[in-house]
């Protein structure tokens, strides 16, 4: 299986009806151009619509560069008047003037050098071929995604005017076919069935409002330019519209529920958060009394830096008169210790004045002082 299905790569059985017989019946558009002819199949894909083309043609080369799309292809596909190629639309790996028939359906917008494709395309084309080439309409396209947005695959997308004015300016000859979902009342017996006749009401195309624009370009003049309407077993529209009602109602009741699971949560959410902010109020309450205590304090604090500072100034005061009252202990203390040399001084005289024989001699006489002891 060629990856998962994006809409952009048909796999068989993988998509919804609509969209299969979308581009299921751009296949069988061209099928009635390829009897007998050798077809070239320009981003084939997984390869049902080349398959297709081989059951009238004599050779049908599917050329795609996905190499995985190109191996289920050939696993699911293998005719002998059929080969898958692995390549590029801006350089397909087929000869010049090779192809009688060339088909690119929805493969233009996808690339940047779209205009290369084109040329490649006139390229392979023999004189007398045809190259039929397909792409959404930009304008409807818009408007079937303006939920969904742009879309990612597409490089470029064409308005009707701008698609006639690239292909004119490859190939001298075109016909734009308009492809469109039409609602119809079909009739069928139930028996075999022998013919079909078609009849279409009467209104001038209008090409602004085309789902997808076909083109059948040619190098040399064309012929003829039918109607083509397919009607697929699958195509009662009631009974699709009925189908598609229950799958959005089934899809519908799929979002309710799970609107009503987020809604639940949001509830869960919203009570969390409830009582996340009353123990936010809680701790705003708590720091505001953190904040007052811290503040009473701060104050008190001050107070006792105050304090301490009168008492740091007092004790320097006392240590000042300390210093003071040693140095005058230092310099009374220095008086005594000089009193006490100058008696000792004066005793040292005495005691020599005693022992003097003058003295002595004026003492018998009794001459002189008398000295009187302590």
């Amino acid at each position: 299986m060629p990856g998962e299905f994006t809409g952009e790569r048909v796999t068989p059985g993988q998509v919804e009806p609509d969209l299969w017989n979308e581009h299921w019946a751009r296949y069988l558009f061209a099928s009635r151009l390829a009897w007998g002819k050798r077809v070239l199949d320009a981003g084939c894909g997984t390869g049902y619509g080349a398959a297709e083309l081989a059951r009238s043609a004599r050779l049908v080369v599917g050329v795609d560069r996905c190499a995985e799309a190109v191996d289920y292809a050939r696993a699911r596909y293998a005719l002998p008047n059929l080969a898958f190629v692995v390549g590029a639309g801006e350089a397909l790996p087929l000869p010049t003037g090779w192809a009688d028939l060339a088909v690119a359906f929805e493969v233009i917008e996808h690339l940047d050098d779209w205009p290369r494709l084109l040329e490649e395309l006139r390229r392979v084309l023999a004189p007398t071929g045809q190259a039929l080439i397909s792409t959404p309409n930009r304008r409807y396209y818009a408007e079937a995604r303006a939920g969904a947005g742009p879309n990612p695959h597409h490089r470029h997308e064409f308005d009707y005017a701008e698609f006639r004015e690239a292909l004119a300016a490859v190939f001298p000859h075109l016909t734009i076919f308009l492809q469109n979902h039409g609602a119809a009342v079909v009739f069928s017996p139930t028996g075999p069935c022998a013919a079909v006749e078609a009849r279409l009401e009467a209104a001038e195309p209008d090409p602004e409002q085309a789902h997808f624009f076909l083109a059948v370009c040619a190098c040399a003049p064309q012929t003829g330019t039918p109607t083509f309407v397919y009607v697929p077993s699958r195509a009662n529209l009631l009974r699709e519209r009925q189908l598609h009602i229950a799958r959005l109602e089934s899809e519908l009741d799929a979002l309710r529920r799970k609107h009503l699971a987020l809604q639940q949560e949001l509830e869960e959410h919203n009570r969390w958060a409830q009582g996340l902010d009353r123990e936010l109020e809680q701790a705003r309450a708590t720091i505001a009394g953190l904040q007052q205590e811290l503040e009473s304090k701060i104050a008190w604090a001050l107070g006792l830096d105050r304090e301490l500072a009168a008492k740091v100034q007092e004790l320097a005061q006392c240590v000042e008169v300390l210093h003071r009252t040693e140095r005058t202990l230092e310099e009374r203390t220095n008086w005594a210790f000089d009193l006490q040399r100058q008696m000792r001084a004066l005793e040292v005289e005495l005691s020599r004045y005693q022992a003097s024989r003058w003295v002595r001699l004026g003492r018998r006489l009794g001459l002189g002082p008398q000295a009187r002891r302590s």
